[in-house]
């Protein structure tokens, strides 16, 4: 499942971060690409929780703070380092706004009012995951970033986005690879 070339676009697929990625901020993360072209790439982790907000916080911030929430347990994702103020919400398809970006045929994004106060009562979508800021690569990073083996892909799906505990989604990926990531290393060997 691992992109053999980089020509080819990521949207919609999962990167895991390999255990000898450079940058500690991606320490075991899973990001699902939305983007990838000749320009770059954009995308958003969603397997690490943000502490410092929680849900009724973000409602009361952007001003929906009599919005009664229905659904339990929603929890903030840190989407990545860049425009960290910015929310997305990365949902099923079967929401739809003019603001909505859909991804592949059954996973969709939002960057609006509307979709949050409609995620929150419970209406539509199905399921969805709210995340602040995003991981974005300028033209070539991110196919570099691949040549380094900082990154594996592999598809996405709906359980790994939906179903998955957060704290197992980077090994239940992995293990879609059949790859141990405690035995991988950047070092090549003789024979």
């Amino acid at each position: 499942m691992q992109a053999t070339a980089l020509s080819q676009s990521l949207k919609g697929k999962l990167l895991l971060s390999t255990p000898t990625i450079g940058d500690p901020r991606f320490r075991k993360s899973v990001i699902f690409i939305i983007s990838h072209d000749a320009k770059g790439a954009m995308g958003f982790m969603v397997n690490i929780p943000l502490e410092s907000l929680d849900f009724a916080g973000l409602l009361k911030e952007t001003g929906l703070e009599n919005v009664v929430i229905r659904r339990e347990n929603i929890r903030l994702l840190n989407g990545g380092p860049v425009d960290i103020q910015h929310g997305f919400l990365l949902h099923t398809a079967d929401f739809s706004h003019e603001n909505t970006v859909p991804v592949t045929d059954g996973v969709s994004v939002s960057a609006n009012l509307e979709a949050l106060q409609a995620f929150a009562e419970g209406a539509t979508p199905r399921e969805g995951l709210m995340v602040l800021g995003y991981s974005g690569w300028g033209e070539g990073q991110l196919d570099q970033e691949l040549l380094e083996n900082a990154w594996l892909v592999v598809d996405a799906d709906y359980d790994i986005l939906f179903n998955t505990p957060l704290e197992d989604r980077w090994d239940r990926a992995y293990s879609r690879l059949g790859v141990n990531p405690v035995q991988m290393t950047l070092e090549a060997g003789t024979a």
